[in-house]
């Protein structure tokens, strides 16, 4: 067996472990990266790039339909999956593996799994490979779409996140079972490209947001012809002998030629050889810098870490425990406190997302109703979007909505939802706010251009008072 040492071992190349080598090396150390898939990982070839550029067509026509004088018009669904291969390189992630190159970021490509303090071993198509790290070893390996225990689905081949991303025959019907971001978002990539489609949530849509978020996500599906049943979860899935797929409730059953499962995802962290580390809900507890409880060698960062599984606070997460590593490693000032350079305070209270969806739904910081459990003195301010001027430049008929929570003790901004257009890019302004915890009395002299969608928070700053 071959023995390498090295400073810092990361298992998993994705965006977040990609994140986690970069600062390491950039602070000094020397980094190994190890993936047995594609350098680049789940969001590169079959995540948010590819469910974005499957999205944006059937977003770009209805906004383009949506303002009088254009006319014509279609969707191509050849075209829009060439367009996804482009946008995924065709799987191939030789582009990838020149950036790490260029980054002083060394690759073996292999399944790694820890076998001892700051070993890990990594089986290769060559054979075995054993990596010494001199200071730690980070788990990013991200993580599987969740399988419930329905009788019959694991045996019916369904379909994941996976399979909706890498999609090349469009079935004529398909089931989407869930009520989260890839179930929505699913069901309208499908019904964008021509499938029939049924989404049945155990709960209302996108759970966890404001309700009236999922609301009108529901309720657009259902005006483009998706059958949306809330409440809904079946007794039994067959895949039957002609290939479709038959969902029996109690009082119906439903036919598909696919099923796709959309019901959560969890973290990979089988065959690592860390199961002594996992605690509650499979996950390994680890602290803001991501350093496992118990392993003050390890760190676990992204959706392996479980704590806010988005791509964009995965690589915040990776940003922090790669400085902190180097900081540990050299002997230098750990800035490890609410706030610090070494920590993902964030995680906790600014996170930031935007779910596809036509309308958009952004949102950032707390729901009215986590700001309630919280214990936080409130007070909540709702405006209506197409009553801004630059709403009616954008469409004709913008209807949209924004939610403000802000703690009143403090007179800041603790949480924003916006659903509309396009509203995923007013989102970063609400980020700033809440994470710099600006003054409301200070966002009253940011004063918003005209006419532009933006405009709204000057509404917002006045139906609070100012």
């Amino acid at each position: 067996m071959t023995v390498r040492e090295t400073d810092v071992v990361v298992i998993g190349a994705g965006p977040v472990g990609e994140n986690v080598a970069d600062r390491v090396v950039k602070g000094g150390l020397k980094a190994v990266i190890v993936e047995g898939e594609l350098v680049g990982g789940e969001c590169s070839y079959w995540a948010c790039m590819p469910s974005k550029a499957l999205l944006r067509p059937g977003a770009a026509l209805r906004a383009a339909q949506a303002v009088q004088g254009v006319t014509g018009g279609g969707l191509d669904p050849a075209a829009i999956l060439e367009r996804r291969d482009r946008v995924t390189a065709h799987w191939d992630d030789s582009g990838q593996v020149r950036w790490l190159e260029s980054a002083g970021i060394d690759l073996v490509r292999g399944w790694g799994r820890i076998a001892g303090e700051k070993r890990v071993i990594v089986a290769t198509g060559e054979g075995e490979i054993e990596l010494i790290a001199r200071h730690a070893v980070v788990i990013a390996t991200g993580s599987d779409a969740r399988v419930p225990s329905i009788p019959g689905l694991r045996e019916a081949d369904p379909w994941t996140s996976r399979e909706v991303t890498a999609v090349e025959h469009i079935p004529a019907r398909v089931a989407v079972l869930g009520g989260g971001v890839v179930a929505v978002e699913g069901a309208t990539i499908f019904s964008d490209l021509g499938s029939e489609v049924s989404l049945f949530s155990r709960g209302p849509l996108l759970r966890g947001l404001e309700p009236f978020a999922g609301e009108a996500v529901r309720d657009a599906l259902r005006e483009r012809g998706v059958t949306v049943r809330e409440g809904w979860s079946p007794d039994s899935v067959t895949r039957e002998s002609d290939g479709s797929v038959t969902l029996r409730f109690e009082d119906e059953t439903v036919t598909a030629d696919e099923v796709v499962v959309a019901m959560g995802r969890e973290a990979r962290l089988r065959d690592l050889g860390v199961d002594e580390l996992i605690g509650e809900h499979g996950l390994i507890p680890v602290d803001d810098t991501l350093r496992a409880r118990g392993a003050d060698w390890l760190y676990v960062v992204g959706d392996a870490a479980g704590r806010v599984l988005l791509t964009h606070q995965g690589k915040y997460e990776a940003r922090a425990a790669g400085d902190v590593i180097a900081a540990r490693a050299l002997g230098q000032a750990v800035d490890d406190a609410p706030w610090g350079r070494h920590v993902a305070t964030a995680d906790h209270a600014v996170v930031p997302q935007v779910v596809f969806t036509d309308p958009e739904v952004a949102s950032v910081g707390l729901t009215a109703a986590q700001a309630e459990e919280r214990g936080l003195r409130t007070k909540i301010v709702d405006y209506e979007l197409g009553w801004v001027a630059g709403a009616g430049l954008i469409a004709d008929d913008y209807k949209g909505t924004v939610r403000a929570v802000i703690d009143e003790d403090r007179r800041v901004l603790v949480g924003m939802t916006l659903v509309g257009p396009g509203v995923g890019e007013q989102l970063h302004a609400a980020t700033i706010a809440i994470a710099g915890e600006v003054p409301l009395d200070r966002l009253w002299h940011a004063v918003p251009a005209y006419p532009a969608l933006s405009e709204f928070w000057l509404r917002l700053l006045e139906g609070y008072g100012l």
